[in-house]
């Protein structure tokens, strides 16, 4: 008699999760989460962050540089020359709110950040703002790619009627976001643009894709003149035809406009570009274990800058 299956958990049932009990034993006090961002920003041991010197002294009881170094004699910590720089927030604050913003796939508002963090509303938005600077991606395609836009704002029937666009369409008073999935490993890259034509899809493509990637589109003009192209007729009510559809980046634009309208509820053209790295990032490291994808995130502070001037000038 043979053995029964054991039923296939839904979702990314494959990778280790992190309960919140686990990560309050794992993180029960700063000095727990700043050994954590050190052993994160340097698996090989600390190093110097002006001149890359590992010749470093360790003085536990200076507080907040504990570091100096013994060649230039800089004083650093791991906070210095990184996205936390000059962050008056804990490292278990900043630990915190990395798992949040990594298991929540719908993102995390800035007021849920304040009401569990214990902090302003406004350090939770600096903070969420630059965590977000590390969701990123680059990497180019091999394909088949499929190749969307998608349009970002408020509904001009629900304006105000002096500030609404008159010139009938769907998509006026929106940002665009153009984005592309590929289907071998099943990576997405995604910006927000002022425009999109047909001169800036090509170009997107090519940074996007390699050369020789099959693309698929939508029948959309701005796609035509596309290399190595197949396009479906949505105008036609036509979605699939053999290999050639777009499901897989509208479903990315799907799960992004779920936490658009039920956790940010309004983006801003400014900023909005951040959200769409968010989004990308996040799902570009989704089969990874929760603790892999903090210390992901962790490693990439080093070397970025997020004044709160700049999100606001």
């Amino acid at each position: 008699m043979s053995a029964k299956r054991t039923p296939k958990a839904p979702g990314k049932s494959h990778r280790k999760g992190l309960s919140m009990i686990d990560l309050m034993k794992m993180f029960p006090d700063d000095e727990a989460a700043e050994r954590f961002f050190v052993k994160s920003r340097w698996p090989k041991g600390v190093r110097c962050v002006r001149c890359k010197s590992a010749n470093i002294q360790e003085r536990p009881s200076r507080k907040p540089q504990p570091y100096r170094c013994r060649d230039c004699r800089k004083d650093f910590s791991v906070k210095t020359d990184s996205l936390m720089h000059n962050s008056p927030l804990g490292y278990r604050v900043w630990a915190i709110a990395i798992y949040l913003m990594t298991t929540n796939i719908k993102g995390v508002s800035s007021m849920r950040l304040h009401r569990e963090l214990g902090i302003t509303q406004k350090s939770a938005w600096h903070l969420a703002h630059r965590i977000r600077e590390n969701f990123e991606d680059s990497e180019q395609m091999r394909g088949p790619v499929e190749v969307d836009e998608s349009y970002f704002g408020g509904r001009e029937k629900n304006k105000h009627s002096s500030k609404r666009l008159r010139e009938g369409r769907g998509a006026v008073g929106k940002t665009p976001v153009v984005g592309a999935k590929d289907r071998q490993s099943n990576r997405v890259n995604a910006m927000a643009v002022p425009f999109v034509d047909k001169k800036f899809a090509l170009a997107f493509v090519r940074y996007v894709a390699e050369q020789k990637a099959i693309v698929y589109t939508d029948d959309a003009s701005i796609y035509r003149d596309l290399p190595n192209h197949e396009s479906v007729k949505h105008s036609v009510g036509e979605y699939v035809r053999d290999q050639a559809h777009t499901n897989g980046i509208e479903s990315f634009w799907a799960m992004m406009k779920r936490g658009y309208y039920g956790t940010y509820h309004r983006l801003s053209p400014k900023h909005l570009n951040r959200y769409v790295q968010e989004f990308v990032g996040r799902h570009n490291i989704r089969d990874l274990d929760t603790i892999a994808q903090m210390q992901m995130i962790a490693q990439n502070l080093d070397q970025k800058r997020l004044p709160y001037e700049e999100l606001t000038a």
